[in-house]
């Protein structure tokens, strides 16, 4: 009944005649009994030298038989082991290389006649396998039949043509998905028996079908199924994870020295640009976060400054929508210096009297916009926007790169669905070359335009500023062009390792805008939710503020931050110069850290230069006269307001300061820290600490506390910074 092997085979001995065996047995019985009497008349021990005994004969004849079937025995299990060997290596490497092909259906009748036929002796005749066939038949029959149970299952609900379909056997599956099957079969819960008639055998064309009908449950089932879903959760993983090719350590920023002190009597003037953007506290906290300390060049301390809203006096109404706010006190890292703190609050306008909103969405749609932290970040911030919005406001959306051109022509806020259907269906692919994105952004802004209403573009890209114009020059040109004409630019940037925050910043100054880095979803709803009427709606345009000291009280001063924002004495008078915009409720920041006359002097005098005041000459009462120039939104002409930073405004000890000035002084050393601590001495992490937990106060959004845990991991990072390569 079986094939023959020829697996350690050795020829068998010829047959004994009939009769031998039991001649044998009687003539050894017969001498039994002769030495069973001669041993009772011995002296001698039991036994004859000369012959054997009675036992060792009788084995010494059984020997050769038992000889064959303890030789047969092993030839037969060692042929099964390789066979299990061989059957199990072909099950294995078929899961890892075709998972497609296992035949979940194979019966397990066939499995079972399979190993049957694989383990019967050689010597077996046709006729014997067929007869041996016959009764392996009707044996199946009364066997458990889970294939079955599960194919019946399936068939539930079929039309009976196809249950009554005649079967037909099958040709025996191969090897691999035999073994695979039976797994399956195995492992799978077995199903209730039948109370119906019985299903067709095993094989048949319709039990098949029906059984691959339920292929994916039964994959479920499988142990293969299970090893095969979680290679497919690690190809989908491994592809959502950026390459390790992408580019680290590329991003670029305008390196800008750190201000230096200036000699009041020389350089009595100091002009600079408001600075609303918070895209390098984002940019400095994401780096942070990963253990790394930013660049120096990515720190810059005004925005670091004015990441946080401070409580200053609101103006009150929209006609003055800016008030100063001035304090002097001790500066906590130089004995001997003093710091002036100068704050501006802008007038916060109301919901329903914001003036309605042309946006248009221009986003990178690039190849490298992929990771979660990128496109998948951008359309969530968006969206989050758009819940911000007024139902007569309009978006447009255009893309570059993967998905080239405009994907949503300007629609109304009302329709909402359609517009967040149109965010969250972009996708990234491809490279950054060549769409026109940035003229068909401001042509759809254009076409849209609202001569009493806020017209801006909203760039979002991780630093590929590929938009058609690659001209960084003609960019910057066609920016400004378009900002005279009423269409402002704001840029959010995602992902690092090769964004262009020197550009982004750029841009963003040059088109009335601000510049936000977007590293979280908690960033995204800061900006576009809670901070949206400042980020879309300015109250004043080309803000710029002027200082002049007095050299009578200061010898020397320096500004805190703003290195990118310096102008000319003679730009704050000039309404042809552009400046920064301050929108809806925003508060702007600014320090300077003062020498007073008689204090420890960081620049020394010159051989023949003017001469310093006596110092004991009476002091003055003012420090400093602070100019703020701006316009309004829909005004080219600037208006001026001043006030003076005297001695009422002096606090004598900085546990006496406001509390909001303490804390954008603790912000302040922070970044001066950051940045190579030049002029913050032996003031380290620990007395950042020290002042930020003290002057914390109201912190309903959590930005403060935020800021303590970042000054703890910059700590960290400081000390680990020596192990980087």
């Amino acid at each position: 009944m079986s094939t023959d092997h020829n697996i350690m085979r050795l020829p068998d001995p010829p047959p004994p005649a009939p009769d031998a065996r039991a001649s044998a047995v009687q003539e050894a019985l017969l001498r039994f009994d002769q030495k069973s009497a001669e041993e009772k008349n011995a002296d001698d021990s039991q036994g004859m030298p000369t012959d054997v005994r009675l036992i060792e004969r009788t084995a010494a004849s059984l020997r050769p038989s038992r000889e064959r079937f303890v030789m047969k025995r092993t030839r037969y299990l060692l042929a099964a082991s390789l066979a299990c060997i061989v059957a199990g290596s072909g099950a294995y490497l078929h899961l890892i290389q075709s998972p497609q092909s296992q035949d979940v259906a194979a019966p397990v009748e066939q499995k079972m006649a399979s190993n049957d036929v694989a383990q019967a002796p050689s010597t077996v005749q046709a006729k014997k396998e067929s007869e041996s066939q016959k009764e392996s038949e009707s044996q199946k029959e009364s066997l458990p039949q889970p294939q079955t149970q599960i194919q019946t299952a399936a068939q539930a609900g079929k039309p009976s043509q196809e249950t009554a379909a005649p079967s037909v056997a099958a040709a025996p599956p191969p090897a691999k998905p035999r073994v695979e099957s039976l797994i399956a079969s195995r492992d799978a819960p077995k199903a209730p028996p039948a109370t119906a008639s019985r299903a067709p055998m095993p094989g048949a064309p319709s039990e098949k079908y029906a059984l691959r009908g339920r292929d994916d449950h039964m994959q479920s089932r499988a142990p293969s199924a299970l090893l095969l879903s979680q290679v497919e959760v690690f190809r989908d993983q491994r592809e959502r994870v950026p390459a390790a090719s992408e580019p680290v350590g590329r991003d670029k920023f305008a390196n800008a020295p750190e201000n230096a002190f200036k000699v009041a009597r020389d350089a009595p003037v100091s002009t600079f640009s408001i600075d609303v953007d918070t895209a390098s506290y984002a940019f400095v906290r994401a780096q942070l976060n990963r253990n790394v300390l930013p660049p120096a060049a990515s720190v810059r301390t005004e925005e670091l400054i004015n990441y946080f809203p401070y409580a200053y006096e609101a103006p009150a109404s929209a006609g003055e929508p800016f008030r100063a706010d001035v304090a002097v006190f001790p500066n906590p890292w130089a004995e001997g210096r003093k710091l002036i703190r100068i704050g501006v609050k802008g007038y916060a306008l109301q919901q329903t009297n914001r003036p309605r909103a042309n946006l248009v969405f221009l986003i990178d749609t690039s190849g490298s916009m992929a990771p979660q932290n990128r496109l998948p970040l951008v359309k969530q911030s968006l969206a989050m926007l758009v819940t911000q919005l007024k139902p007569e406001d309009r978006i447009a959306i255009v893309t570059y790169a993967g998905n080239a051109g405009t994907v949503l022509e300007p629609t109304s806020v009302s329709e909402k669905a359609k517009i967040l259907g149109t965010i969250d269906r972009l996708e990234a692919g491809g490279s950054t070359a060549g769409a026109e994105g940035i003229r068909q952004a401001y042509g759809l802004a254009e076409q849209n335009f609202d001569a009493s209403g806020v017209n801006r573009v909203i760039l979002a890209t991780d630093g590929d500023f590929n938009v058609g114009i690659t001209n960084k020059d003609e960019l910057k040109g066609f920016v400004e062009r378009q900002r005279e004409k009423g269409i402002f630019l704001s840029v959010l940037g995602v992902g690092a390792g090769n964004y262009n925050d020197a550009l982004a910043q750029t841009l963003a100054q040059n088109g009335n805008g601000v510049a936000a880095y977007i590293d979280t979803i908690n960033e995204a709803r800061k900006v576009l939710v809670e901070e949206a009427s400042s980020t879309l709606f300015p109250i004043g345009k080309d803000v710029k503020i002027q200082v002049e000291f007095n050299p009578a009280t200061v010898a020397e001063y320096r500004l805190i931050g703003y290195e990118t924002r310096l102008l000319n004495r003679d730009d704050f008078s000039n309404d042809k110069v552009d400046a920064g915009d301050v929108g809806s409720g925003q508060t702007v920041t600014a320090l300077y850290d003062i020498v007073p006359v008689g204090g420890p002097r960081v620049v020394d005098d010159l051989r023949y230069g003017a001469q310093a005041p006596a110092s004991d000459s009476p002091a003055p009462a003012e420090y400093a006269f602070v100019k703020i120039r701006y316009k309004l939104p829909r005004s080219d002409q600037s208006v001026l307001v001043s006030t003076p930073v005297d001695r009422a405004s002096e606090h004598g000890r900085f546990e006496d300061a406001p509390l909001d000035a303490r804390f954008a002084t603790s912000v302040a050393a922070f970044g001066e820290i950051l940045r190579g601590g030049k002029h913050t001495g032996r003031f380290g992490y620990d007395d950042v600490l020290r002042i930020a937990s003290a002057a914390r106060g109201d912190d309903p959004y959590g930005y403060r506390s935020e800021f303590l845990q970042l000054v703890r991991a910059a700590k960290t990072a400081s000390a680990m910074q020596p192990l980087r390569p």
